[in-house]
């Protein structure tokens, strides 16, 4: 596959002349005209809006003005993004007569005012519960590279659109891994930050207490710059945090020395597949790591986490179940259908159970800085695989991708799931974790594995 500039060299190209805005986006356009078709990450293409903003950043340069960091450079989001004038149907049929968005998400803004040209938004899982990208409604985003394979989900149009090329960078949510998974697969950064640090403000949620937005990328350095930029306090979102932004552009330059690492073990070292226990292995000899620590019942800590997904996304949904369930997803329907019969009893223990776990974590994070464990069990799926096995025992795939996602997502940490490619073979993805707020941690280590010829 043709890789384009990452970002940060875009903007620069634009920025110094060599390139116009108008001109890149043009063949962003033609590029996804072209392409979609078999790739179908795109949902909406918005050209006219695309091409307003790239004529802004091409006048303000000519008036001698900076544009900002993102001068230019074409970016997509998930389609459960709110795009003013655009209906946000977070890949759902029933979603598709909703009036369309009175104006942008917090994020998107952010990136726009950075000098971003937004070019559309991108397929999902219904209602972002999956982990394939495989819809009813709006059919299958396939792995770029490999198209037999699956793209991962629930962010997969997000993951395949930077895989193929189309744009460097785009948005994407993680419920329970929807940022991960598809990063993963299809070998590309992903990052869920700590709960609230990024504004949900104009995201369709899906499970509020577990749902964070965060940015996917090729490079590490676009990664760690759209990040900053999209940080900050929203008063229009209740969760996001009132701390003050922590730049990690900074921290890519700051290397390993002094961070106490550890492989996770216990849940996390189960059912991997040959290729992701090699390219772990190289990982943690790589990085000099030889201790092993565990989370206390993970595997509880998933069975609540399924709970409380469930019991929220099932109660967000509860009119539309009743009222037209045929129009769901068959995917997605049942899994709601089921949630909404959950007792409240069992919601209320997992939350006690979700408060114990945060609190044994917590206990791990005051002798280590960074964990590291596979993002995935496995390398992309075919597509028509439907089951998993691990340590002997077969599972259906569909749930069980989010195996190592899931149980930190839980809790709210931060993890960036790092791309390790080998040349003739898939992409396998490695999730750097710490605890809350200490994102700048997981780019110094992401930067300094990158910086490494063998990876």
């Amino acid at each position: 596959m043709t890789q384009p500039p990452d970002a940060l060299a875009l903007a620069a190209a634009i920025k110094a002349g060599s390139l116009s805005a108008v001109t890149v986006l043009e063949a962003t356009l033609a590029d996804i005209a072209d392409r979609n078709p078999a790739l179908n990450c795109s949902t909406v293409v918005t050209a006219a809006r695309a091409r307003s903003q790239a004529q802004a950043i091409d006048d303000a340069i000519a008036a001698g003005e900076d544009p900002g960091p993102l001068a230019g450079v074409p970016f997509a989001v998930k389609n459960l993004f709110d795009i003013e004038g655009v209906t946000t149907i977070a890949g759902a049929k029933l979603s598709q007569g909703n009036p369309p968005a009175t104006q942008d998400a917090t994020v998107l803004t952010r990136l726009q005012q950075a000098g971003a040209v937004l070019v559309g938004a991108l397929n999902m899982d219904e209602y972002a519960y999956g982990f394939v990208t495989i819809n009813a409604h709006f059919g299958t985003t396939p792995n770029p590279h490999d198209p037999s394979r699956m793209a991962g989900g629930s962010s997969g149009g997000s993951a395949a659109a930077i895989a193929a090329g189309l744009v460097p960078f785009t948005l994407g949510s993680d419920t329970n891994g929807s940022i991960r998974v598809p990063a993963s697969l299809c070998g590309v950064y992903g990052l869920k930050p700590t709960y609230g640090r990024l504004s949900r403000a104009g995201a369709f949620l899906f499970s509020s207490s577990l749902d964070h937005v965060g940015p996917m990328a090729r490079s590490l350095p676009d990664l760690a710059t759209i990040y900053d930029i999209m940080q900050g306090l929203d008063p229009t979102d209740p969760v996001c945090t009132q701390r003050p932004p922590e730049l990690v552009v900074p921290a890519l330059t700051q290397g390993i020395d002094g961070l106490r690492m550890a492989q996770l073990g216990g849940h996390f070292e189960r059912g991997m597949e040959p290729l992701v226990r090699d390219v772990l292995s190289d990982v943690l000899q790589a990085l000099d790591i030889s201790e092993l620590v565990e989370f206390p019942e993970t595997h509880r800590a998933r069975a609540a986490a399924y709970i409380i997904t469930a019991c929220e996304g099932s109660q967000l949904h509860l009119d539309r179940l009743r009222q037209s369930p045929m129009e769901f997803d068959p995917a997605t329907r049942d899994r709601f259908l089921a949630g909404a019969m959950l007792p409240a009893a069992w919601y209320l223990q997992a939350q006690r159970l979700r408060r114990w776990y945060r609190d044994r974590v917590r206990e791990v994070f005051q002798n280590y800085d960074v964990l590291i464990t596979p993002t995935t069990p496995c390398v992309a799926p075919p597509l028509d695989q439907t089951t998993l096995d691990i340590d002997g025992e077969t599972y259906p795939l569909r749930p069980h991708l989010g195996f190592y996602t899931q149980p930190l997502s839980f809790i709210g940490l931060p993890v960036l799931s790092v791309p390790i490619h080998r040349p003739g073979q898939l992409p396998v993805g490695i999730q750097l974790i710490a605890a809350p707020y200490q994102e700048a941690k997981l780019f110094r280590v992401a930067a300094w594995l990158a910086d490494q010829e063998k990876f």
